[in-house]
């Protein structure tokens, strides 16, 4: 059964910093592209940051409005995906999730997407509140 559990939200003040973790169960976060997604109250949930597996070169892709504040990267050994997100914002604010695909997609699929479609594997998501 794949799983992933996500960790490491909390409260930050404008400006702040806050790394989130994604551990892995039951597969391999090296060969299955990963998704970080977020949704604020009322609002659709919409795609972060996503890295591609090891055959796609671990490419990664942001959302517009994180780019240069935001980093996805992937720990092999520990078979976990990090969120490093610096200068945060209070439009930040939300529930964080990631996410995986099937075993058949990443199969063929190497390169992510931040498209929630695309994933069936969620977490049950960790607040982040960005407040002064």
């Amino acid at each position: 059964q794949l799983q992933v559990v996500e960790s490491g939200g909390g409260l930050v003040q404008p400006g702040g910093s806050l790394r989130l973790s994604c551990a892995a169960f039951g597969f391999s976060v090296e060969h299955h592209f990963i998704g970080w997604f977020r949704q604020a109250p009322g609002k659709e949930r919409e795609g972060v940051a996503c890295i591609s597996s090891d055959r796609a070169d671990d490419d990664t892709e942001y959302l517009g409005s994180v780019k240069g504040r935001f980093t996805i990267s992937r720990d092999s050994f520990k078979n976990t995906v990090y969120l490093q997100m610096n200068n945060l914002k209070p439009e930040d604010t939300g529930v964080y999730y990631c996410a995986a695909p099937s075993e058949e997609i990443a199969a063929v699929q190497p390169m992510c997407l931040i498209q929630p479609p695309i994933y069936m594997y969620w977490g049950r998501g960790v607040q982040v509140t960005v407040s002064s």
